[in-house]
């Protein structure tokens, strides 16, 4: 198996690849929503519509899992812990996630909405990432700015985030994704609203 039959078979879920990193010896792929595609796939999924709780993780589960199975890998997820899988620290080493000025990581295609669902490790050899950091070239960095309530001017500050975002005045973001987010010039437009209300409710 390789790193295109990998994207093969996560393209029908929505998924796609998001990185490689080494892992001794072995590699840390990292999987993540190919948005927009990926909200109608999960959103007709028995797990979103069956009513019980933690329908993404489930879904993620299951999808990842069989995935998993069919390239001969571990899958690896960033929830059901403590401990948990360290996924940020795998992204930095992709060469493909830097920190942005609010401190969230960016992607070199998805921008600010990067998420994970997941990672396989696996025996292939990693592709390394070959783009420049975006945020370098960004001269009007919008992300830093655009929150309407301050909330990244000192750090990340969470508690203002979520009253704003639960208030009547947040109601794009909460209905919409996170301004701060959508500024990002980075795969800008690829998240339907649908989609990110979901991730606001569960914030909140």
């Amino acid at each position: 198996m390789t790193s295109d039959d990998l994207a093969d078979l996560l393209a029908p879920h929505g998924l796609r690849t998001l990185g490689d990193c080494p892992d001794q010896d072995s590699t840390i792929t990292l999987i993540g929503p190919d948005e927009p595609a990926f909200w109608g796939i999960f959103h007709g999924s028995p797990e979103y519509l069956d009513g019980d709780p933690n329908p993404l993780d489930r879904w993620s589960m299951r999808v990842l899992c069989a995935v998993a199975d069919r390239v001969d890998a571990e899958a690896l997820f960033p929830f059901g812990g403590p401990p948990y899988a360290p996924f940020f620290t795998w992204a930095k080493q992709t060469g493909r996630f830097w920190a942005s000025p609010i401190d969230f990581l960016v992607h070199d295609q998805a921008g600010l909405f990067v998420s994970f669902r997941g990672a396989l490790r696996w025996q292939v050899e990693p592709l390394a990432g070959t783009t420049a950091q975006p945020c370098l070239t960004c001269a009007d960095q919008p992300c830093a700015t655009a929150c309407p309530v301050g909330a990244f001017d000192a750090g990340y500050d969470v508690a203002a985030c979520k009253a704003h975002v639960a208030s009547e005045a947040g109601a794009d973001c909460r209905t919409r994704g996170c301004l701060a987010r959508r500024a990002c010039p980075i795969g800008q437009g690829t998240r339907l609203s649908a989609q990110a209300a979901f991730h606001m409710e569960a914030f909140l």
